[in-house]
């Protein structure tokens, strides 16, 4: 008899919802963590703070309401540290009792504390008391999460040099900041601190940014933070950081040389696996704390299962929860239906950029004819009315049958209303749908009808001159 029949270790986004679905199918399930990361990274230092943080600088800056007011308008004159971590702490801790109320309501056990395996079957837990207990299981589900890369000819210090974790909790918001690559993360944050009036450099390696995003989505983005102050620096990489007493010298090795209160490394993610005694219970991890698994989340040893972050890619918090919740099924022997491959991307810069689909670069590399219908803000009663005259929503559409291959969003609203295209993909709905459909008016989600006419329209044109 084992203490548990399925015990996970981490409390975030993955873990959470792999415990739920095991203790909904009437299976005895613990979950072990940190009494402070109740949450996860997710909760703690990641996803929740930095959107709550950006809702925060939008409110208070004023930014979005700009194109109504005039470019001098603020809500706030002097934003502080402490008028954006009121929010954040807010948030934080509500939703840490909603996680807890959940684990409770659904009687998981919260095992509190570090767990590292004694086998494939225990596992050792570091309560923080000098004494480790031995809890055993039938199964487990590996959710430890990611921690930010750390190269080691950085000296980090938490105050002049940053992680993307340790960006949440500077002293005070910096005049001057170079964000060291042009990822998600990375663009998240130098949005962010643009908006709050930070002179902000991006230094990325690469020849662009969120390459895997629409090209013409991108440009858009990189226009707005040009506008708000945001240099670029591609093809370029850092060499040093000197750490002086009032600021930081970036040394590139092009030879450039950037002043800068804050230097934030966004250089990836690293699983946490390394304190997990993995060879313990026959498993290991690559360079970079990744776990390999099957489809069904399982790795080489048939009870143990790994989700989220640890696994890589696609390493967000709505696919990790899914993959929490389908590890946890097939491990109590739930018959389990593939995640689909059509899963929606949300960056939340400032503007926010979200997409569904393949991007036009990805079709035309696979010779797949496509047609495009735009529709921009600026033409919506809804855009005039928020204040929104850049942002814009494009439907790749195959011209054969009308399938759509593609939504992509830049601007208000976009990691919302992706969804509806999601939607109809999903169903294997048409552009004819989206023609014939009446949206509410006014609202931003009416762009998928006039992009549809947009494209609906080309399509005829084309077919009239065939013939």
């Amino acid at each position: 008899m084992y203490d548990y029949d399925l015990l996970v270790l981490g409390s975030g986004p993955s873990g959470q919802k792999a415990a739920i679905a095991a203790a909904k199918l009437g299976r005895r399930v613990g979950i072990v963590d940190r009494r402070d990361m109740i949450g996860g990274v997710c909760i703690n230092t990641g996803t929740v703070p930095s959107k709550t943080l950006r809702e925060a600088v939008l409110y208070l800056t004023g930014l979005s309401q700009r194109d109504l007011y005039g470019s001098s308008y603020r809500v706030k004159e002097e934003i502080t540290v402490s008028d954006l971590a009121a929010r954040t702490q807010h948030v934080i801790s509500r939703q840490t009792d909603v996680i807890r109320n959940q684990l409770a309501r659904n009687r998981v056990a919260m095992i509190t504390g570090t767990g590292r395996f004694a086998d494939a079957h225990a596992v050792w837990v570091d309560g923080g008391s000098g004494r480790e207990s031995r809890v055993t299981f039938d199964k487990i589900v590996i959710a430890a999460g990611t921690r930010p890369a750390r190269p080691d000819s950085v000296d980090f210090d938490d105050r002049t040099i940053v992680d993307s974790d340790g960006v949440i909790n500077l002293q005070a918001v910096p005049r001057s900041m170079v964000v060291v690559g042009a990822g998600v993360i990375g663009m998240e944050y130098a949005s962010l601190f643009a908006a709050l009036g930070t002179k902000v450099t991006v230094v990325e390696r690469r020849d662009r940014m969120l390459d895997f995003c629409d090209e013409e989505i991108v440009e858009s983005l990189k226009y707005h933070l040009r506008d708000l102050s945001v240099t670029f620096r591609f093809g370029e990489e850092v060499a040093a950081v000197e750490k002086h007493q009032t600021a930081a010298l970036c040394v590139l090795k092009s030879g450039k040389r950037i002043v800068a209160d804050t230097v934030m490394y966004s250089a990836g993610r690293q699983g946490q696996t390394d304190e997990l005694a993995l060879e313990a219970a026959g498993l290991s991890a690559d360079r970079r704390g990744r776990i390999q698994v099957d489809a069904n989340y399982r790795t080489a040893v048939d009870n143990i299962y790994a989700v989220g972050d640890v696994i890589g890619f696609p390493a967000l918090a709505s696919t990790s929860m899914e993959q929490g919740r389908l590890a946890a099924q097939h491990a109590c022997g739930e018959p389990v239906r593939a995640m689909p491959e059509l899963q929606p991307i949300g960056i939340y810069t400032i503007p926010e950029i979200s997409f569904v689909g393949e991007t036009e670069e990805e079709l035309t590399e696979s010779s797949t004819p496509f047609e495009v219908g735009i529709a921009r803000y600026r033409e919506l009663a809804r855009g005039q009315i928020v204040g929104d005259s850049y942002g814009m929503l494009k439907l790749l559409v195959s011209p054969d049958d009308g399938r759509l291959l593609g939504v992509h969003v830049f601007g208000t609203g976009a990691t919302e209303i992706v969804h509806v295209g999601q939607a109809v993909m999903g169903c294997g709905g048409t552009v004819d749908y989206l023609v014939d459909a009446v949206f509410n008016y006014p609202t931003l989600a009416e762009a998928y009808k006039v992009a549809a006419l947009d494209a609906a329209n080309k399509i005829r044109n084309i077919t009239r001159i065939d013939g």
